[in-house]
């Protein structure tokens, strides 16, 4: 029984090495090998839409109001709609409101803080001025912030309290 064990494990490991020499390529000496080229595609400045999702918002005050939940775009791919999220907790009870695109402004500098308070001191890089460019917000960056491929925050001009009172935004079936 032994021997038929033995035999079995030798013809098999000889079958497998079989398939393995037949798959090793041959070296041609008459061919030169193909040069290898390598095409890349930069895209600075540039924003990924999968990193939107959960950017913060801020309003004027420099309070957080809520965080960006998804955004909506055309049938030509303009970014038409930002939808926030307000309110909740782990995102039970969360209050979802569609809010113009254009009315976000966005700012790739942290929002500065004095202490440990809740409360920051001192205010974002400008507020929300309702303008209909939808360009990022011209603002002195670092290399760690346009590296992140998506803004440090938004600003929106509302309070908490009236985005809390803005019809909900339903996803339509």
């Amino acid at each position: 029984m032994l021997m038929k064990s033995i035999a079995a494990g030798l013809a098999g490991t000889a079958l497998l090495a079989t398939v393995a020499f037949a798959q090793a390529p041959t070296a041609t000496t008459d061919k030169a090998a193909p040069a290898a080229t390598t095409t890349t595609t930069s895209a600075t400045g540039q924003w990924r839409t999968s990193k939107m999702s959960g950017v913060k918002v801020y309003n004027d005050a420099n309070e957080n109001i809520g965080s960006i939940s998804d955004l909506l775009m055309d049938k030509s791919g303009a970014v038409k709609i930002a939808v926030i999220g307000v309110g909740g907790f782990l995102g039970m009870g969360e209050h979802l409101v569609a809010v113009p695109y254009e009315k976000l402004k966005f700012v790739n500098e942290a929002v500065a803080y004095t202490g440990t308070g809740a409360k920051p001191a001192t205010t974002t890089t400008g507020a929300a001025t309702g303008t209909t460019e939808t360009k990022p917000a011209a603002t002195t960056t670092t290399a760690s912030s346009t590296s992140k491929w998506y803004p440090d925050h938004a600003v929106f001009n509302a309070s908490k309290e009236e985005l809390k009172n803005m019809p909900e935004f339903k996803y339509s079936e």
